[in-house]
């Protein structure tokens, strides 16, 4: 197939199946494109309507996110995961104020050059919000281009990654490429999707090597297995008589950066000695919960709530602000990691039961 027939072909589906009430489809701008872009790496559509629309509410343009605080920006991504793509998103706001006088830049090179913004994504924004004509290659353009070629391998893979960009440059039109773009990632998401895809209902099924083959479940190729390692952590649920729970400031980069979470143990470390020594505190009683696992991209996390009634109120607690005791009813601006939250949202609930 030709490749303006198939530009051609995805283009006229667009035109009667494409998804047009997506909320980044409205006023597409730079900045709101941009936000949508990055949401969507790692995340489904459906997940990330709600969190998008929060988001724009409380940071509608690049100057509201710029000047907003860490903390803020985290607590409207928490439960997202993959907490770099928010600092990164802070970070970029930040130097399009400083360097493009608060305007989003609609230059290749300058738009890349931004915290956290790759090639895809570059693309993405300057052919969706500014008709320039630049390929994308998302998991979903991925997967068409996969298929359509049987193109052999994982996507992850440096040579398997060559040949889809070369294959989604071929493809993207000088014309009209915002649609096209549009086009080609609601193909891969509502047609050519990973399981039983709906080939019957693709524009292009006629020039097919897996549907001709019948081998759409081959491709594209998975990330190559292996054994996720088990951590074990104890995370202490430590409340006070006022039952607020002791937060503290995890390091800027690495796993949960800059969030706020409950302090982190070694499985079989003595509490009471930990909360004596560290924190100046009593417990007066304690219990662990049923363990919760959370997964990671390269680990399994087994985390051991433990319930930890104290006594006390040394200053100490709150040194340089990186400890405060937290209310879980109460409106703070908190980046908290899902598990942190959900566990904090069980004590909550604990507590109501219990002082009704």
């Amino acid at each position: 197939m030709k490749a303006a027939d198939f530009s051609r072909q995805v283009l006229d589906w667009y035109a009667v199946h494409g998804r047009r009430d997506l909320p980044w489809q409205h006023r597409p701008v730079p900045y709101r494109v941009w936000v949508s872009e990055i949401m969507l790496q790692q995340t489904q559509v459906a997940t990330v309507i709600p969190y998008y629309e929060r988001f724009m509410e409380r940071f509608p343009d690049v100057a509201a996110l710029a000047g907003a605080e860490p903390d803020q920006v985290l607590h409207h991504w928490s439960g997202l995961g993959y907490y770099a793509r928010a600092r990164h998103l802070h970070a970029a706001a930040k130097q399009i104020v400083d360097r493009h006088a608060g305007r989003f830049p609609e230059v290749y090179d300058e738009v890349v050059g931004l915290p956290g913004i790759g090639r895809s994504t570059a693309g993405a924004i300057l052919s969706l919000a500014c008709g320039q004509h630049f390929p994308i290659l998302d998991g979903n353009v991925k997967r068409v281009l996969a298929r359509f070629h049987t193109v052999d391998g994982w996507p992850g893979n440096t040579r398997v990654q060559k040949t889809l960009w070369e294959l989604a440059d071929r493809y993207t039109p000088q014309h009209d490429v915002a649609a096209y773009t549009q086009a080609i990632m609601d193909l891969g998401a509502t047609v050519c999707t990973r399981t039983k895809p709906a080939c019957s209902r693709c524009p292009v099924q006629a020039g097919c090597a897996a549907l001709a083959a019948a081998c759409q479940a081959d491709y594209p190729a998975p990330r190559p297995k292996k054994t996720l390692p088990v951590r074990e952590v104890a995370m202490l649920l430590i409340a006070n008589d006022r039952h607020e729970l002791l937060l503290e400031k995890r390091p800027p980069s690495g796993i949960w950066g800059g969030l706020w979470g409950l302090p982190e143990l070694d499985k079989d470390a003595d509490i009471q000695h930990w909360c004596r020594s560290e924190l100046g505190l009593q417990v007066v009683q304690s219990r662990e919960w049923p363990v919760l696992r959370h997964t990671f991209s390269h680990f399994h996390l087994d985390i051991i709530p433990v319930h930890a009634e104290v006594s006390g109120q040394p200053d100490r607690v709150m040194e340089a602000g990186h400890r405060l005791w937290y209310k879980p009813e109460g409106n703070d601006e908190r980046g908290l990691a899902a598990p942190v939250a959900k566990l904090i949202q069980r004590f909550g609930n604990r507590t109501r039961e219990r002082n009704p």
